[in-house]
């Protein structure tokens, strides 16, 4: 496993935009697939957008073309760029590492989460 501390979250207006990022340590951060999911309270874990190893990428419907996964692995660091953000999108954001999917089964190391609030 991994450890994970995310960063970035905050309150933002509608249409705005912020920057998450996952810093890793503790094991080969390359070798993993990395992936954001969001929660808000009484639902189930959303996934958002995933990378690969290989930075083969695939993101939610309801966040393509406005959200951008990508990973540095020279700082060990997974980013998502988050522009014309939505009211709807206001959750807890998640970074994980796993294998990769669109699944959270798939992932087995979990950030704390960093909350995003966007106002309308």
């Amino acid at each position: 496993q991994v450890h994970l501390v995310e960063s970035g979250g905050g309150l933002v207006q509608a249409g705005d935009s912020l920057r998450l990022s996952c810093a890793a340590s503790g094991r080969t951060f390359s070798n993993y697939g990395m992936g954001w999911f969001r929660q808000t309270p009484g639902k189930e874990r959303e996934f958002v957008a995933t990378i690969s190893w290989n930075s083969r990428i695939y993101y939610a419907d309801s966040v393509r073309g406005r959200f951008t996964i990508s990973r540095d692995n020279a700082k060990n660091t997974v980013y998502l760029q988050m522009n014309s953000l939505e009211p709807e999108d206001t959750a807890v954001y998640y970074c994980a590492a796993g294998l990769g999917g669109f699944l959270p089964t798939q992932f087995d190391s979990w950030g704390q989460g960093t909350q995003v609030t966007v106002s309308s």
